[in-house]
């Protein structure tokens, strides 16, 4: 088990060769993963889908007990809002047809491998460092379109199902965040004026958000053992 757990320190946290491989191929799998709960809406109703469901549950399974296995402190770990999201998203995953009205929250996975690092860590290696701030800004910005997308689809779109009605759904959503305004598609009720000002309100925060960290100067992200701060200017 020593072994086990120095050999997974090594490939999640480490910068060998080897390392970086196995650190590439997990952020892709991570991609494909957020693929197909983004996807999920659509695909429900095929016969493979339970088949697929299961598939993700044990590599998201697996993924999460490899974390727990290679960090130094397993109870800190799992205090993480980050580890919170993967246990929701595994149990969604395990219990399909029982949470299926909570499966569009597997997409907070988006957000959770923003905030592991193992992405921002590649970005210091190749040089882009200064595009971190902005790339974080976009991957917020869409977690929150698709987490509401999927909202907006699963609680004002149930009667129908397809692709059609997944970019009905989207469609009110980047309307709603731009502010462009809509009158072919609006939601009933008052649940559906007010899951558009929820929308709305945080949506153009996030859009401040993005041209802050696009237009802004860059600065250099280190905690600063001294004064607190973790946002510095590069000299």
């Amino acid at each position: 088990m020593a072994r086990l757990r120095d050999m997974l320190r090594r490939l999640y946290h480490g910068r060998t060769p080897a390392a970086f491989r196995f650190q590439v191929a997990a952020i892709v799998i991570d991609l494909a993963i957020i693929a197909f709960f983004i996807a999920t809406p659509v695909i429900q109703h095929s016969a493979s889908f339970l088949w697929l469901d299961y598939a993700v549950a044990a590599l998201v399974g697996a993924d999460l007990i490899a974390r727990l296995l290679a960090s130094n402190d397993m109870l800190r770990l799992m205090k993480q809002p980050t580890s919170w999201v993967d246990v929701f998203i595994l149990l969604t995953l395990l219990m399909p047809t029982a949470l299926a009205n909570l499966g569009f929250l597997r997409i907070l996975r988006l957000w959770s491998l923003s905030r592991s690092g193992s992405i921002w860590r590649h970005f210091e290696m190749r040089g882009l460092r200064p595009w971190r701030e902005a790339s974080n800004a976009v991957i917020n910005l869409l977690t929150f379109l698709f987490v509401i997308t999927g909202f907006v689809y699963t609680f004002f779109f149930r009667n129908g199902a397809g692709l059609e009605n997944y970019i009905d759904a989207l469609y009110f959503t980047v309307a709603t965040v731009t502010t462009t305004g809509f009158g072919d598609i609006v939601l009933p009720g008052m649940a559906g004026k007010l899951t558009a000002i929820v929308t709305m309100i945080i949506g153009i925060s996030l859009f401040v958000r993005l041209a802050q960290a696009i237009f802004r100067p860059a600065k250099v992200f280190f905690p600063c053992p001294q004064c607190g701060l973790q946002r510095h200017e590069p000299d």
